[in-house]
């Protein structure tokens, strides 16, 4: 099925967005920073982790945006964990009536639950250049592998991990010296410039999925990839 946000449907308000983050939130400081410079037409209404003590609450708190952290240890050992913890979530991004979700280091894999509710209105940033290397220790892979190109993916969320419809890409070239963690620096600068444009492409209604291809406008491909600075 196709799904289109047609432009033609002026907002006259700003897109309302919820943050789900489990660790530092530099992918969310990057939206948080572009919506306050007025690059990204959202307004993040509220940040939720499942982790306590996550900095991404700490963003929150320093922007006065709402942090909310939801506790996962109720739900353990219920055959059904995921789900119920899910369901809980899911209440209250209705609560706070959420248009786009966005992980930014969310490290709970998302349930159908999730999944359904927000069928492409939910996105990921991923660090590598999909479909190659889903999953962990991706940068690491990706220099074993003698890759040249490495890189972030912005993509919708699906029940498979890391295999939703690709949105936005940006590549950086593999150095000889490169280790693990310079890769990975450099590939984050690119994630914090192509997350903010996903989710303003996304509130302009200029996105539309057919199968696994995101179009944007006059059907004109998302997918190119920008090749950042070395």
């Amino acid at each position: 099925m196709d799904h289109w946000w047609s432009m033609s449907t002026k907002r006259t308000d700003a897109l309302r967005v919820a943050v789900l983050a489990s660790g530092r939130g530099s992918n969310l400081q990057a939206v948080i920073d572009a919506i306050e410079a007025g690059i990204v037409q959202a307004r993040i209404v509220a940040v939720i982790s499942n982790k306590k003590d996550s900095p991404a609450l700490e963003r929150a708190s320093r922007h006065g945006l709402s942090g909310l952290f939801i506790d996962p240890k109720p739900y353990a050992g219920r055959p059904d964990s995921r789900e119920a913890y899910d369901l809980a979530l899911l209440d209250v991004l209705r609560q706070h009536d959420v248009e786009l979700v966005l992980l930014a280091g969310y490290m709970k894999i998302v349930t159908r639950v999730l999944v359904e509710a927000f069928a492409n209105r939910m996105m990921n940033i991923h660090p590598s250049l999909l479909p190659s290397f889903p999953g962990l220790d991706v940068q690491k892979k990706a220099i074993e592998w003698g890759c040249k190109l490495a890189g972030c993916t912005v993509h919708f969320v699906t029940e498979g991990v890391d295999e939703g419809p690709i949105i936005l890409q940006a590549a950086v070239p593999i150095l000889d010296e490169d280790s693990s963690d310079t890769l990975a620096a450099r590939i984050l600068v690119q994630e914090h410039t192509i997350y903010p444009r996903a989710v303003q492409l996304f509130a302009e209604g200029r996105l539309r999925v057919e199968g696994r291809r995101v179009l944007i406008e006059q059907g004109k491909p998302v997918g190119d990839a920008v090749i950042g600075p070395s």
